[in-house]
């Protein structure tokens, strides 16, 4: 991403096309209680006009996926990461017992879109002109819009909006420190390692699976990392080891910030590292610096 890209963005807002995600559907009258005891968040405040963000967690509270959910008449949708696609299918499919729901795979029946900036109204994004669910989603950072679109319908309108590509995506999301999966979000952490617990998280809402060890994080405070982000003057590669007198994390995430030229990227370290004292490496290595 150049710096002039990356000013036409700032200012003019952006589009991608999201297309490729895994999108399942939920029918059946238990759909919204089955679904609030497989998520993070609260499915009963899920709503026609915006995504509610949560993850889906084994029993020991680590992550299995996030989602966006939307309601839309008689059913509830879910978007994920593509690579998602079968194994959460396979893990929200597990616990369907006696339930009155039905989970059907509706990737390939719609389109999604995500706007940003700019004039984002249904009107300026041509959202009248065919079938769609219109939402209010921040899913990278900022407030945009979510465009679900049939798949035979045309594309929808941009305006001034640049369309990004993966990798224009990849530099905005590391500038807006959202986390991704499998990069920090994956078997291995738990929602609140990641900042997710303002987002994606209700410890009021009642039972889930994973729940009782992610209110026992909530209580403690203590939890085995921590997702940060940084910047360096030098070349930073993932998976990088980061050491603080001794080994403390890896790096996840690395992009080129397109207006420094520096390197910056998120990592997961060990909760209650110092901030500075950040090496490449080793103890010795490179030197690297919170953002």
């Amino acid at each position: 991403m150049t710096a002039e890209f990356f000013q036409q963005i700032s200012t003019h807002g952006a589009a991608v096309n999201l297309s490729s995600r895994a999108k399942l559907r939920l029918t059946g009258a238990d759909r919204v209680r089955y679904l609030n005891g497989q998520v993070t968040n609260d499915v009963r405040r899920v709503k026609t006009t915006e995504t509610l963000y949560a993850c889906v967690t084994d029993v020991k509270g680590r992550m299995a996926g996030d989602v966006l959910i939307h309601a839309q008449g008689d059913m509830l949708l879910l978007d994920a990461e593509a690579d998602l696609r079968e194994t959460l299918g396979m893990r929200l499919e597990r616990y369907i017992v006696a339930d009155d729901v039905e989970l059907t795979d509706v990737t390939e029946e719609w389109q999604l879109w995500h706007v940003w900036g700019g004039a984002s109204t249904p009107a300026s994004i041509g959202a009248q002109e065919h079938p769609s669910h219109l939402l209010s989603s921040t899913r990278y950072g900022v407030a945009g819009l979510d465009l679900w679109l049939p798949a035979a319908a045309e594309a929808p309108t941009l305006d001034s909006r640049a369309l990004l590509n993966a990798e224009d995506l990849e530099t905005w999301r590391i500038l807006q420190k959202v986390p991704r999966w499998p990069h920090e979000l994956n078997a291995e952490t738990f929602p609140p390692e990641a900042g997710l617990e303002g987002k994606a998280m209700d410890f009021a809402k009642g039972c889930y699976i994973g729940q009782e060890v992610l209110s026992r994080i909530k209580t403690t405070g203590k939890m085995p990392r921590e997702m940060i982000a940084f910047e360096s003057d030098g070349v930073v590669n993932v998976g990088d080891e980061l050491w603080h007198e001794k080994l403390v994390g890896k790096i996840t995430s690395v992009a080129k910030h397109p207006a420094s030229g520096l390197t910056i990227g998120l990592a997961m370290i060990r909760q209650g590292t110092a901030a500075d004292g950040l090496h490449v490496g080793s103890s010795t290595g490179p030197s690297l610096g919170r953002a």
